[in-house]
């Protein structure tokens, strides 16, 4: 099942908008309708800055699916919501030829993947079949239907929620799938102290309703633009590329960071500098993205699942016994592009 909501006209097409004034505006917008998840909300905007595509795990009810239509919302662009169900087919995603007998011709009819933004709904509701047709929108930005390719929106941005494996009716990511994912992460429940706000916040309608576009798809391009002119340090570049071939070194991991991962890396670290405000990159800036980029791309050998280790144990170890470059942090920020 897919919803669409229309494109809106541009709220925000100047030029001269910088890349810190997009990312805050869109980060304020956001925080109107979901309340005590700031850094929650930064790392789903570092997954889109980046240009890769985002994970979401945690069980019903937290507030998922807000966020992922709370990003949609705030741009002027053309959002699509499917949801994944175990009957749901790959068809139902690409879409498919019908015959015209009219012109005695194949005509393509777009299937939901056909947007800017995509929420993938409990993708691990689906079967494996269905998953599987993301594949290659995901990594291509393309769809195949009959042998014939269909390019999609350059700015194709999945966001996928799923429930946790171990939830009743639920079909596991395979590896390629879950490699596709530039970011992963929890969501969590909202704070205690924010939920009267957040009772108080929907007693007429929801808030969302009211939310409206802040930025346009050119200030988005703009801010990715931005972000691969952050500058890493080769001390730091080295220091990522240390972390991650510990993954394949370690004793307790069967499957470590793939070449992708590594390039999912270093996009994600930058874009998580600028999306905090910096051009530049900060030793801590790979520490945090670490978990993100490479939890989900992580496979404990059977020794260590029986042991009770965990991804995020042996992710721990790594950082810890790895020495972070320690370098002169610039006292001024250059004006954003």
């Amino acid at each position: 099942m897919a919803e669409e909501s229309p494109s809106d006209p541009s709220p925000s097409n100047e030029s001269s908008r910088s890349s810190k004034d997009v990312i805050e505006a869109i980060t304020e917008n956001i925080k109107t309708v979901l309340f005590g998840k700031d850094e929650k909300i930064r790392l789903a905007l570092t997954a889109l800055v980046a240009g890769g595509h985002l994970l979401i795990e945690d069980v019903p009810g937290t507030g998922k699916t807000i966020l992922a239509r709370a990003i949609a919302a705030s741009f002027s662009a053309k959002f699509r919501r499917i949801q994944f169900t175990p009957d749901l087919l790959p068809s139902d995603l690409t879409g498919v030829s019908i015959f015209n007998p009219k012109d005695l011709v194949f005509e393509f009819r777009e299937g939901p993947l056909f947007t800017d933004l995509l929420l993938a709904d409990e993708i691990n509701r689906a079967t494996p079949r269905a998953q599987s047709a993301l594949l290659e929108s995901m990594e291509e930005q393309q769809v195949t239907v009959d042998g014939q390719s269909h390019p999609l929106s350059e700015s194709f941005f999945v966001m996928a929620t799923q429930n946790p494996i171990e939830q009743q009716g639920t079909f596991p990511l395979p590896e390629a799938q879950l490699d596709r994912f530039a970011l992963s992460m929890d969501f969590g429940y909202a704070p205690p102290g924010e939920l009267s706000r957040i009772i108080a916040s929907q007693r007429g309608q929801h808030p969302l309703k009211s939310l409206t576009p802040v930025a346009s798809l050119a200030d988005l391009q703009g801010v990715q633009k931005a972000a691969r002119d952050v500058v890493m340090d080769p001390d730091i570049e080295r220091y990522l590329i240390e972390i991650a071939l510990a993954t394949r070194e370690h004793e307790a991991i069967a499957l470590g960071a793939s070449t992708r991962a590594i390039l999912w890396f270093v996009s994600v670290t930058r874009a998580y500098a600028l999306v905090h405000g910096r051009n530049y990159v900060l030793p801590d800036d790979v520490k945090t993205c670490a978990g993100p980029v490479l939890l989900h791309r992580m496979i404990l050998d059977h020794k260590a699942r029986l042991t009770g280790h965990s991804t995020h144990d042996v992710l721990d170890e790594i950082l810890e016994q790895l020495i972070a470059p320690v370098l002169p942090v610039p006292q001024s920020i250059p004006p954003g592009p």
